[in-house]
């Protein structure tokens, strides 16, 4: 017991930072901004600058400048005036063309413009340096292999210099997609926590649709969590929001089915928020799961369930997993800066067919265990075929064969086109 730390945990560098410019400066800030040198930011670029603004990377005040860049690729991790450490393991950069760095010129400030043209925000006191790709993509994915998404989305078409330097957010980010009401900051997160009372937090980070077996996990953390002597630990839920590759089920269609699984019972509302975590996905394995702790430690909270292979993905090349499965939680457990958090890494659950449920799988009647894995279950939704009763709740299931039917509607509508244009 004396090992666990209790209460909410405080957030990296001591105080959250909020880089939006408060109301009655706005104007004033928007008409400097346009008088400024523009830089324009892509999709992904847009969630970062979302992604800085709220205190998710506390404490960067903005876009990595070349010493935190250093630190962030060779220590994973950034050095406080202080003299302790914050674990800092990707990369928070933007990248700039020859053109956009002529445009700058000598100025020492610049107007980031979204990717529908309009002023998101001032970047302050910037500074420019090289954008060494490989050297980026090898130390943080550990590989250049062809046909990793982010590089491929991201990083191979950026500019060949890197601007940091300080964020003044124009105003909050919002993205109008009818889901902007579940993008709480870890401001918001740690109040609703004090609200229900909370005196532990376990997050669960995921970026794909909760089957039984998960749920199976979650409550059994609380199970685990009661019976270490807290009241009131509450699970926060927190599907990644940002960029994902192309083959993943989209947010809407998570979140929706998310809802359902609260709606059935599977999840208790009372003990659990949904919220979405606004990151885009890097699939950097080991690396990039000590981001996604240390983000939640932001969030105010003070356990993390990690498992099998977290942030990982297939080797693009080759028939085998890019990283060791077991790596991100060995990993977790001994990542500078995050000694704070209490890693919980999970038993492994599967499809029990002689109980016909999810069950934490019991290596002595082997046999008797399914694994579905996500290819599988998409191979069933998109087949129409039912997986076995129990695996997910039935109202959740029926989203994403929704999801899935109306993807190939879609593809037979483009083949019928295809097919008369020829």
């Amino acid at each position: 017991m004396s090992s666990i730390k209790s209460s909410l945990i405080d957030p990296d560098g001591g105080s959250l930072v909020d880089l939006v410019v408060p109301e009655a400066q706005r104007a004033v800030k928007a008409s400097e901004a346009e008088s400024l040198p523009k830089v324009k930011l892509t999709k992904i670029d847009f969630e970062w600058v979302h992604v800085i603004s709220e205190g998710w990377a506390n404490p960067l005040k903005g876009f990595m400048r070349e010493n935190e860049y250093l630190q962030s690729l060779h220590f994973n991790s950034l050095k406080m005036e202080d003299g302790s450490v914050v674990n800092m393991s990707l990369p928070i950069v933007l990248a700039i063309d020859d053109d956009a760095k002529q445009t700058i010129g000598s100025s020492p400030d610049v107007a980031l413009l979204g990717p529908n043209q309009d002023l998101v925000a001032i970047l302050r006191r910037v500074e420019i340096y090289k954008h060494n790709k490989e050297e980026r993509i090898a130390r943080t994915w550990g590989t250049v292999a062809p046909g990793l998404p982010y590089v491929e989305e991201v990083i191979t078409p950026a500019g060949n210099w890197l601007i940091g330097g300080d964020l003044e957010v124009l105003k909050p980010i919002k993205y109008n997609d009818g889901l902007d009401h579940y993008r709480l900051s870890p401001q918001q997160l740690r109040k609703e926590f004090d609200r229900r009372q909370a005196d532990a937090v376990f997050a669960f980070q995921l970026r794909n649709p909760v089957h039984n077996g998960h749920a199976l996990l979650m409550n059994d953390t609380r199970r685990r969590l009661l019976e270490m002597g807290y009241k009131n630990p509450i699970l926060l839920l927190h599907p990644l929001g940002g960029y994902t590759k192309a083959d993943d089920v989209p947010l809407d269609v998570r979140m929706e089915q998310h809802s359902k699984v609260l709606e059935d019972g599977v999840l208790d509302p009372e003990t659990t928020i949904v919220a979405i975590f606004p990151s885009p996905m890097h699939y950097a394995g080991p690396t990039e799961v000590q981001w996604h702790a240390k983000a939640r430690i932001n969030a105010g909270a003070n356990f993390y369930i990690v498992g099998r292979d977290p942030a990982g993905m297939g080797h693009p090349t080759e028939k085998r997993d890019l990283y060791d499965p077991d790596h991100g939680k060995k990993v977790l457990s001994m990542a500078p800066g995050l000694e704070k958090l209490n890693i919980l890494p999970f038993k492994v659950a599967a499809y029990d067919t002689v109980e016909k449920k999810m069950a934490f799988f019991d290596p002595s009647r082997a046999k008797d265990f399914l694994f579905i894995s996500g290819t599988k279950m998409r191979t069933f939704a998109r087949t129409g075929e039912n997986p076995p009763d129990g695996f997910m709740c039935p109202s959740g299931w029926q989203v994403l064969v929704k999801y899935y039917e109306s993807l190939q509607a879609e593809e037979e509508v483009s083949q019928k086109s295809a097919v008369l244009s020829s």
